[in-house]
């Protein structure tokens, strides 16, 4: 018997027998790969990011806007010897990297196609922030960007939206590893390593993202920080009362303020992000 700890949630079950909290069990699931041109422009480049949006989820937040695949098991099986193929097929495409979107619970999976073969362009590691270093640890030297949310610093709220009650010392701890493990290296404005740390602005919940940048602020200024504005209901969020609805302009320019009193260096998302036409379309 095989137990999974791979993230904090430690389900300890075989997941060749059953799913994890993640929903899935040890085949990798790729629900979409595709060039996705909405992230961050040292990350886009001028022709796209590669990306590769896995299926399930170690956090699973109730306003996830990927909630069609975050929180199931639909999409195609791929076993080491296609992903490998599906990288070789991003690279040929003149994709600026190879995206690696919530890849926390195929790490092993991940690994095992590294070391058949590994890209010549940059590979990044797209995450919630929910990570165990031990995990982090396996595949790092196969990373080339941490792409990570710092999504709550109050953990009361980060367990009425996440289930995730240890979610910022868990967060801090990984990201002050990303941070100790890649400098920032950029080529023809493009980032080649490094590490960009990301918050998104909710709705009724501006004084979390205050504690957010602050806390960015003592233990992260020297690094990419990206605000982002693009919350729209979906999901679960839909019918609940606090985040049924977009983060209003005062609430936006608020948090936008506090970015700047503190000086930090990076992206500020526009409010026209919001917007539902900016979200993947997993049924294609």
């Amino acid at each position: 018997m095989s137990t999974c700890n791979l993230c904090p949630r430690k389900c300890g079950v075989d997941r060749a027998i059953k799913e994890g909290f993640c929903r899935v069990k040890d085949k990798v699931v790729i629900s979409l790969s595709c060039l996705h041109k909405w992230e961050e422009p040292c990350i886009v480049g001028s022709n796209g990011s590669g990306t590769i949006f896995f299926s399930g989820c170690n956090l699973k937040c109730c306003y996830c806007q990927n909630y069609e695949i975050s929180s199931c098991s639909n999409g195609k099986v791929y076993d080491t010897q296609q992903l490998v193929e599906l990288f070789k097929e991003i690279e040929k495409s003149g994709a600026t990297n190879i995206n690696l979107v919530t890849p926390t619970h195929f790490i092993k999976q991940l690994i095992d196609a590294f070391e058949v073969y590994k890209p010549n362009i940059p590979i990044v590691y797209n995450s919630s922030g929910y990570e165990s270093v031990k995990s982090l640890k396996l595949i790092d030297k196969y990373i080339d960007v941490y792409l990570v949310d710092f999504k709550y610093y109050d953990n009361e709220l980060a367990f009425d939206l996440s289930k995730a009650k240890d979610y910022r010392e868990v967060a801090i701890s990984a990201i002050e590893f990303m941070c100790n493990s890649k400098v920032d290296v950029f080529e023809n404005d493009i980032l080649k390593q490094g590490v960009i740390i990301r918050h998104l602005i909710l709705p009724n919940h501006i004084y979390n993202s205050f504690q957010v940048l602050n806390c960015i602020k003592e233990k992260f200024c020297n690094r990419l920080i990206s605000l982002m504005a693009q919350y729209v209901p979906m999901g679960k969020a839909k019918g609940m009362k606090d985040l049924n609805r977009k983060t209003t302009k005062k609430e936006y320019e608020k948090v936008v303020d506090k970015f700047l009193s503190l000086d930090l260096n990076g992206f500020i998302q526009e409010m026209e992000s919001a917007d539902i036409c900016y979200i993947p379309n997993f049924k294609s």
